[in-house]
């Protein structure tokens, strides 16, 4: 569940999607709920931010089956999963309001949908935090099993590690004959070395604050990634290579010398 901001102006306005003129009066409870699937699917159409937190949406509650999450912890992420969802609706509701209403800029206007993607950031930040109190558990009791064997790895584990992903990304550029050991090419040096000391920092911590230091070092992993990416560096399929060969060596790694 990660933080998207909601950004105006996806898609097409609603105004211009939508037959102007004010809509027919539902003449049945079937035509009522045929217009509310409709919006559903109108708005899964057109904006994106949506989309993308449908497809969150639906890749957690899998996890929480996969991981057997208590049935008060599923109804939490159900209801900010729901909440989520509804407040980017109604974003987009008021913004294709507002777009049929002013024909030119309008600071109230403005302000009203400021206030509309204020909602969205507030709901998404709810739904984090929520997802991050209830996979915490689940996952760490989950994992506990697994990492248990390799928390007291010694650093020379580590240290191995590093320098073999090292040594893979350079013989990797060498073969590709593009960019430089810290510099362009394929893979991203950068984000192979964040990637494995990720899951490095996740095998080797303890019980008690595995999770969390797992997650702060995933996420400065990531942006790590991101800079190599937005910096025009690399591209964004030698940055995901790189992650991936970071982290899978590592884990093998961490795997057979433990």
């Amino acid at each position: 569940m990660s933080i998207l901001l909601p950004r105006r102006g996806e898609g097409q306005p609603l105004s211009s999607q939508r037959r102007r003129g004010p809509l027919p009066p539902a003449q049945t409870l079937l035509d009522s709920f045929n217009y509310a699937f409709e919006g559903i699917i109108h708005v899964l159409r057109t904006q994106r931010n949506l989309r993308i937190h449908f497809v969150i949406a639906i890749v957690v509650i899998a996890a929480a089956a996969a991981l057997g999450v208590q049935r008060i912890e599923l109804i939490a992420l159900l209801i900010v999963i729901a909440f989520v969802l509804v407040a980017e609706m109604i974003n987009s509701a008021i913004e294709g309001a507002i777009d049929v209403s002013t024909t030119s800029f309008d600071p109230n206007a403005k302000l009203a949908k400021d206030v509309a993607a204020g909602a969205v950031l507030i709901s998404s930040i709810t739904a984090i935090a929520v997802g991050y109190l209830v996979f915490a558990h689940a996952v760490a009791h989950r994992s506990a099993r697994l990492l248990d064997r390799v928390r007291d790895a010694p650093a020379e584990i580590t240290l191995v590690t590093l320098v073999l992903v090292i040594l893979i990304v350079i013989g990797t550029k060498a073969a590709t004959g593009r960019g430089t050991p810290l510099r362009g090419g394929l893979p991203s040096g950068h984000a192979a070395i964040a990637f494995a000391g990720w899951m490095a920092a996740t095998y080797v911590t303890g019980d008690d604050h595995r999770f969390l230091i797992s997650s702060l070092t995933f996420l400065m992993a990531v942006l790590v990634a991101q800079t190599r990416v937005e910096s025009g560096v690399h591209s964004a399929l030698e940055v995901v290579y790189g992650a991936a060969l970071g982290a899978l060596v590592t884990l093998g790694v961490f795997q057979v010398l433990s």
